[in-house]
């Protein structure tokens, strides 16, 4: 689980635009970029290199 605070402050690296927190998955995910990043040991690898394709089963 991810701090709330940390998502009311957190953004895309790429498009600076918010990123939305999937609980059930725990990734965040940029609708705008069509990406979602990883969280490993509660913290967010926001790094755009490792952003992963968003496929609609996400």
């Amino acid at each position: 689980m991810i701090d709330e605070k940390l998502l009311e402050i957190i953004a895309c690296p790429k498009c600076k635009l918010d990123l939305k927190y999937d609980q059930n998955k725990n990734i965040l995910i940029c609708e705008n970029c069509r990406v979602y990043y990883e969280i490993i040991d509660d913290i967010p690898v926001l790094i755009i290199e490792e952003a992963k394709p968003l496929n609609d089963d996400k």
